[in-house]
């Protein structure tokens, strides 16, 4: 049997996906965002670590550009990496806000997902001197996210299974013919809460490797899982980062 083409990733991967409410700006969310929301998660998980209680031991946050001429659906995401999935919350977070962030932000729920690094290439990352270093921002890259929803009444193992076995190694060989440097997979835990089966992120120098990636990468067979009408992608240029 060949060698995995992925290191599965201890514990689970987290993701809150962020939609700002109709009142709210692109640009409030993520200012409320940094500087309202992120400094009390990171000093409620430094708390957490020290009392020994479940802790998050990374917290990065990502940016979605704008979709011109398509519908509004989320603007970011946060991951927060656990060495097991918390217990969830009574209800969504930001019911009841706590900060500017969750009054500008609609309540959001934790998406519990197991992660795959396909390739592991170092992200850029200056924390800064002049202020605290953290939470902080990282830039330099071009990131794709994809959102992937399953067909109505697919096979949640199968497609989990040929994305490791089969485009995982696809789209990693296309990765490395155009110079593509960080493709992570995160497959969901929890049927019966996940928004999606899984989501795939993919880093390129620039958007010219994005275009060549869609020039070179070949169809492997998982649009007979994959509802493709619904599947998502989104852009980004920058992550914060609260915990490294």
């Amino acid at each position: 049997m060949a060698s995995p083409t992925y290191v599965e990733t201890p514990g689970a991967k987290m993701v809150y996906l962020i939609k700002r409410r109709s009142r709210a700006s692109h640009e409030e969310l993520i200012a409320h965002w940094f500087a309202n929301h992120m400094p009390p998660t990171i000093a409620r998980m430094e708390k957490n670590k020290k009392s020994g209680k479940l802790h998050a031991s990374r917290y990065v946050a990502t940016l979605f550009d704008l979709r011109a001429g398509k519908p509004h659906v989320w603007d970011g995401m946060a991951h927060l990496w656990y060495p097991e999935v918390p217990p969830p919350p009574p209800l969504p977070h930001g019911t009841e806000p706590s900060d500017t962030f969750q009054e500008m932000a609609e309540p959001y729920h934790p998406w519990a997902t197991r992660e795959y690094l396909a390739m592991d290439g170092a992200l850029p990352l200056e924390p800064p001197t002049l202020d605290p270093p953290f939470p902080c921002t990282r830039s330099g890259f071009f990131k794709v996210t994809f959102l992937v929803p399953m067909q109505a009444g697919g096979d949640r193992e199968a497609l989990f299974a040929h994305w490791l076995e089969v485009h995982i190694p696809n789209v990693r060989h296309s990765m490395e013919g155009i110079g593509g440097f960080r493709y992570a997979v995160s497959h969901s835990l929890q049927p019966e809460t996940e928004p999606y089966a899984g989501m795939a992120e993919l880093y390129f120098a620039n958007a010219s490797g994005w275009a060549r990636y869609r020039e070179h990468i070949k169809p492997d067979g998982m649009q007979e899982w994959v509802d493709y009408e619904r599947l998502l992608i989104f852009t980004s240029g920058t992550e914060m980062v609260g915990i490294a």
